[in-house]
């Protein structure tokens, strides 16, 4: 298992429960392959560096999860289809995950 983070910048239009839903959606993806609930940390409202689709402001929310990479295309790809959601970027971590 490698250890991964996600990134997700959300659009300051969405409601606590909008995100909470698109994170629920995200959740079960990484669930199913790892069987174990990946890491929420909730990073809030910031101001960008640079305006993303007129956004000035966006909602970070950070995403730390173990996986075999397998879910990687399939979790970005529901993140593509909400509109709510601006960017997000995955990185590996490292190899080998080491629970804490």
């Amino acid at each position: 298992m490698r250890h991964y983070e996600t990134l997700i910048l959300f659009s300051p239009d969405l409601n606590s429960e909008e995100r909470q839903n698109i994170l629920e959606e995200v959740s079960k993806v990484i669930r199913g392959e790892s069987g174990q609930d990946p890491l929420l940390d909730d990073w809030g409202m910031r101001q960008l560096a640079y305006p993303v689709r007129k956004y000035t402001r966006g909602h970070y929310v950070r995403v730390e999860f173990a996986s075999d990479g397998g879910i990687i295309p399939e979790m970005e790809r529901k993140l593509r289809i909400y509109e709510g959601v601006l960017k997000f970027l995955t990185v590996k971590l490292s190899d080998e995950y080491k629970a804490a």
